[in-house]
C-alpha cells in the first residue's frame, strides 16, 4: 500500500522540464514571448549599452548597481584575486598537456578543482554569507586566468600574468593575446559578456543550483556548471555557427544550402532557441556590435540571417526561428581576435558571474533538489516484506 500512496504523488512534467517552475530567483528572468530578459530588475541589454563589467557583477553579487566610489572598490577587489596561488598555477603545464588536443573549457574543470582546495573553498552549507560571497569572487576572477593560461599552454606560448589597471574585458584579452587591446575590440567583447552574464534557469545554472542544494563547495558547483555548459546544445555553439557561414561560403550558395539541411531535418547552428518565440535580443545586440565595425563578414552574415530566416518559414510555417545569441557572438568574436577554441570558454568567463550569484541565492535555501523518475524498466518483484 505504501509503495501505491508514494506513486500517486508523482506529478508529470513535461520533457526536459519545459516551463516547469523549480525555483524562485531574484537574480534575473527571461520572457521569451517578449524578446526580452533582465538582471534583477534592470533590462540585461540596457546595462550592456551602459555599464561596465564590473558594475553588473556588483548588481548581481551584491543586488544593486553601484555608485561611482564603490564601483571602484568593487573593479579593485575583483582584480587583485586574478593571480593563481602558485600551486594552481604549477600545475596548469600537466592540465593542458592532458589529452591529444588541449581544451581550455575540460581543463578549467580540473583547475577550479585546484583552485578550490588551494583556496580552502569549503562546503557552502558550513558558512556564512559573507564567506560564500568571498569563495564566488576569489573563482570567478580566477576563471579568466585560469582559460587564458591553458589555452596558451596549449599551443606552447607561456602564460600572460594579469593586469590589474586593465578592466575585466580587456584583461582577458591581454592575457589570451599577449597585447593590450584597442578600447572599441575591448568594449565589444565587454558588452557581450554582460550579454551573455545569466539567462534564467538554463541547463549550467540549474545544474549549479542543484549542486548547490547538496551543500557542496562553489569550486563543486561550478565545475558542475561548466562541464553542462561545455555541452554543444548548451555553450558548444557559437564556433560552430562560425563553421555554418564558412560551410556556405558565398551569398549565391545560402539557398540550396539551407535548404538541403532544413530538407534532411538538420539543425541550423545560431538558430533557434528554447525560450524565446521571437528574436533573441541578445542576437539584436550583437548584430548591431558587428554592424558597428562592419565589412564582408558582417555583410554576408546578416544576409545569411535574412535567407534562412525565409527559408525556415517556407518551409517550416507556424515555427518562429530567429538567430539566438550564438551566431553573431561567433561573428564579433572571430573580429575581436578570439580563436574559435575560445568561444565557449569566453562565454563560461562571463556565465562563472551569473552561476555565482544562483549558487548564492541557492545556498540560503537548505532543502535539497531532489526529483523523482518515472520507472519504465522491466517490473520488479513485490518484497516479501511487502506483501
Amino acid at each position: 500500500m505504501s509503495v501505491n500512496r508514494s506513486a500517486a504523488t508523482l506529478v508529470e512534467v513535461p520533457r526536459g522540464l519545459a516551463g516547469v517552475v523549480v525555483a524562485d530567483t531574484e537574480v534575473g528572468d527571461v520572457r521569451g514571448r517578449e524578446g526580452f530578459y533582465h538582471y534583477r530588475q534592470y533590462s540585461a541589454v540596457d546595462l550592456a549599452h551602459s555599464r561596465p563589467f564590473e558594475d553588473v557583477w556588483h548588481l548581481l553579487v551584491h543586488g544593486d548597481l553601484p555608485d561611482a566610489p564603490r564601483a571602484a572598490a568593487f573593479a579593485a577587489e575583483t582584480a587583485a584575486l586574478r593571480r593563481l596561488p602558485d600551486q594552481v598555477a604549477a600545475a596548469l603545464p600537466a592540465i593542458a598537456a592532458a589529452g591529444a588536443h588541449a581544451d581550455p573549457l575540460a581543463g578549467l574543470r580540473t583547475a577550479l578543482s585546484l583552485l578550490g582546495a588551494a583556496k580552502g573553498f569549503r562546503p557552502v552549507y558550513d558558512i556564512d554569507a559573507d564567506r560564500r560571497r568571498e569563495d564566488t569572487l576569489a573563482a570567478a576572477a580566477a576563471v579568466p586566468t585560469l582559460l587564458t593560461a591553458l589555452y596558451r599552454l596549449g599551443k606552447g606560448l607561456g602564460p600572460v600574468e594579469p593586469r590589474e589597471d586593465l578592466s575585466y574585458a580587456a584583461n582577458y584579452l591581454y592575457m589570451l593575446t599577449g597585447a593590450e587591446p584597442e578600447p572599441e575590440r575591448a568594449r565589444a567583447v565587454e558588452q557581450y559578456l554582460i550579454s551573455t552574464i545569466d539567462h534564467g534557469f538554463n541547463a549550467s545554472t540549474f545544474t549549479a543550483r542543484v549542486v548547490t542544494s547538496t551543500g557542496a563547495d562553489v569550486a563543486a558547483c561550478l565545475v558542475a556548471a561548466v562541464g553542462a555548459l561545455s555541452g554543444p546544445l548548451h555553450g558548444g555553439a557559437p564556433s560552430r555557427a562560425l563553421d555554418t557561414l564558412d560551410a556556405i561560403g558565398t551569398p549565391d550558395r545560402i539557398d540550396p544550402w539551407i535548404r538541403e539541411r532544413v530538407l534532411a531535418g538538420d539543425r541550423i547552428m545560431g538558430f533557434g532557441h528554447a525560450v524565446y518565440r521571437t528574436e533573441d535580443p541578445r542576437s539584436r545586440m550583437l548584430r548591431e556590435i558587428a554592424q558597428r565595425f562592419g565589412g564582408p563578414r558582417v555583410d554576408f552574415a546578416v544576409e545569411v540571417e535574412r535567407q534562412v530566416e525565409a527559408i525556415l518559414a517556407e518551409l517550416k510555417p507556424g515555427r518562429e526561428l530567429h538567430t539566438n545569441v550564438e551566431f553573431y557572438a561567433g561573428v564579433v568574436m572571430e573580429f575581436c581576435g578570439l580563436p574559435r577554441e575560445m568561444f565557449t570558454p569566453t562565454f563560461a568567463a562571463a556565465r562563472v558571474v551569473g552561476w555565482s550569484a544562483n549558487i548564492l541565492e541557492q545556498a540560503e535555501d537548505k532543502k535539497i533538489i531532489r526529483p523523482a523518475a518515472r520507472y519504465v524498466g522491466p517490473r520488479a518483484p513485490v518484497p516479501v516484506s511487502a506483501a
